[in-house]
């Protein structure tokens, strides 16, 4: 029984800490805000990928709602960025890119932005 009450109490505590990703808001205060938001809510479609041969991306982390469009976090040396409305398609070429950086640069950076309030 006081197996069953620990394991109902971590349950409910987990959940309160995270959320459904379709309860996110549409706009945030700040990157940061929206980050840890994301990064703390359930997705349908939630992955990360070794980034240890770019030379200047040190994670990248990709999560969909629907399984079509998703928030793509990337974290370079010295920042993160979040890009919204990305393309599941173009995080799986980005997987699967010759240069991480390169595909960043080209197909994601400056065409998927995240709009502060």
């Amino acid at each position: 029984m006081k197996q069953l009450l620990f394991i109902l109490i971590a349950s409910i505590s987990f959940s309160c800490h995270s959320q459904n990703c379709v309860t996110l808001p549409n706009s945030y205060k700040s990157y940061n805000e929206a980050i840890a938001r994301v990064e703390n809510s359930n997705f349908k479609i939630s992955e990360s990928i070794n980034t240890s041969r770019s030379s200047w991306i040190r994670k990248a982390h990709y999560y969909s709602c629907d399984g079509q469009k998703g928030y793509f976090i990337i974290q370079e040396n010295d920042k993160t960025y979040i890009h919204a409305n990305v393309p599941i398609s173009i995080w799986q070429d980005f997987k699967n890119a010759v240069s991480f950086g390169s595909y960043y640069d080209h197909y994601i950076r400056h065409k998927f932005p995240l709009y502060l309030n």
